[in-house]
């Protein structure tokens, strides 16, 4: 993998899809779909990707890294034990959870471990910046000094930006991916079936049967 960017890697273990009808997190729809479920169960490459993540921000005095779950619990894993090996220190790596607010709190005491911490807080894809701005607010609030944002892919390069967050902000790979509202949605309008094993579209189409 040596001098493979974080797309490449994701591109040669199939986790780019093109040409279907997804549903994103945000809800939005697209007919891209970065599936990084796909290389989560492999760590020799979640590894290489946190390596990349940490060399990113090696020059910054991080104590933790955080993520948003679910995927960005292997994330914050291995960046904080890639950086521990660099910084010669112990950086911890850990994780908020969404509510039934679909907010991004701090569970299992970890609130505890971020008053005065100099905190890093990466993420896997971001279309709209959406879950960072939680993971944000959760740290702010529980006294962590953030000193900047990494994401593996940005997917709106053009507006989401160091000015979403006003922190620092690094994408190790960037991949413009169209994105609509579903009143907006050209692939709707073609009646091609959202796809309900990848992505959002299954809680998106049972949420909308109630």
């Amino acid at each position: 993998m040596k001098n493979k960017t974080v797309l490449d890697i994701l591109k040669a273990n199939n986790a780019v899809i093109t040409n279907d009808h997804f549903v994103y997190t945000s809800d939005r729809h697209g007919s891209v779909y970065i599936n990084k479920d796909m290389i989560y169960p492999h760590t020799r490459i979640t590894s290489e990707i946190g390596r990349i993540f940490a060399n990113t921000f090696k020059n910054l005095d991080i104590d933790v890294v955080v993520a948003p779950a679910i995927g960005g619990i292997v994330l914050s894993q291995w960046t904080a034990h890639h950086l521990s090996e660099i910084k010669k220190k112990q950086i911890l790596g850990m994780y908020t959870e969404k509510n039934l607010e679909k907010n991004q709190i701090f569970t299992r005491g970890y609130d505890k471990l971020i008053q005065n911490k100099n905190v890093l807080i990466i993420e896997d894809i971001t279309t709209t910046g959406g879950s960072v701005k939680k993971v944000i607010s959760s740290v702010q609030e529980h006294g962590g000094n953030i000193l900047a944002i990494g994401v593996m892919v940005n997917r709106d390069p053009k507006n989401v930006t160091s000015s979403t967050f006003d922190y620092p902000f690094v994408a190790l790979s960037e991949l413009f991916v169209e994105s609509y509202e579903e009143t907006e949605c050209p692939i709707c309008k073609t009646n091609k079936p959202i796809n309900t094993l990848i992505g959002h579209g299954k809680k998106f189409l049972a949420a909308k049967k109630l």
